[in-house]
């Protein structure tokens, strides 16, 4: 339950204190002092790994990508519903359940994180270990990212939304740019151990989405496994947003139509046009 607003602190100073920098990104602090273990951490080459900058839809990636590796017979979505994903799918940089555990984890290992390409472990830069990228438009993110600061203990952010949406676009959250975090990851989109993948997709062409993730995964399906599959998960996809756990303005597409002014808007995409305009990577945004 998030604190009340006359119990939580709510300046500049206070909310700076939550994070650290390390090589120019602000990162939570419980990063702090792991970040060159992180470098090291041996990677397996049956590992899959789930990287997303924070809000871009990991929750419900991770349930999917979960369902597909199961395979078209071996998938029950009513099962997984119930399943403690989170227990299965272990954040990398989190305290809990720490590094040393999820070093040790059975194969196939399944491993979260929100960090940037460039702080992720060294032999996955070299190939190892299968790594899915998911990125969401901006300006959904940036209001699920504010809504659940607004609902996190630990961050008791008491701000305007227009005050978070300038520290977003301005790199001054936690986990640095998401600027540079998508384009880092959309370089490496043709590696071999990469697979780069939009989070509108699940909702415009859910069946192409699990396509690839059965290819990548190495999932062996017929054309009717492969329908049953994208049935079983969009079957999970409805449980998953119909879920009282999932606020309205987490997993919505085209969210941000609700809640952003004109001249808000206008000002986010002149910097989205700074910041991406080499970029061929893009978003649409009238979903």
């Amino acid at each position: 339950m998030a604190e009340s607003e006359a119990n939580t602190p709510s300046t500049p100073i206070e909310f700076e204190s939550k994070y650290f920098e390390f090589d120019g990104v602000r990162l939570p602090p419980f990063c702090k002092g792991k970040m060159e273990e992180i470098s090291n951490f041996s990677l397996r080459s049956s590992d899959v790994w789930i990287v997303t900058y924070p809000k871009s839809g990991t929750s419900l990636l991770q349930e999917v990508v979960y369902l597909v590796s199961q395979g078209a017979d071996g998938a029950d979505p009513d099962e997984i519903g119930l399943m403690n994903i989170d227990e299965q799918l272990p954040v990398l940089e989190y305290p809990q359940p720490g590094l040393d555990i999820i070093q040790e984890l059975t194969s196939p290992r399944f491993i979260k994180s929100h960090l940037p390409h460039r702080f992720l472990p060294t032999a996955m830069h070299n190939g190892e270990a299968k790594v899915i990228y998911m990125a969401r438009n901006p300006k959904d993110l940036v209001v699920s990212y504010y809504q659940f600061h607004r609902s996190l203990r630990t961050m008791s952010y008491r701000g305007t939304f227009q005050e978070f949406c300038r520290r977003f676009m301005n790199d001054k959250l936690g986990y640095g740019s998401w600027f540079d975090h998508v384009q880092e990851f959309w370089e490496h989109r043709l590696d071999s151990n990469v697979l780069f993948l939009k989070y509108e997709d699940m909702y415009k062409d859910l069946g192409t989405m699990i396509e690839q993730l059965a290819r990548f995964l190495d999932v062996s399906c017929d054309k009717v496994q492969l329908e049953a599959l994208v049935e079983n998960c969009n079957q999970l996809i409805e449980q998953c947003c119909k879920s009282e756990e999932l606020s309205i303005y987490r997993g919505r597409v085209g969210l941000w139509k609700d809640v952003f002014t004109v001249s808000m808007n206008e000002k986010f995409d002149a910097v989205y046009r700074q910041k991406m305009g080499k970029s061929d990577l893009t978003f649409d945004f009238c979903l």
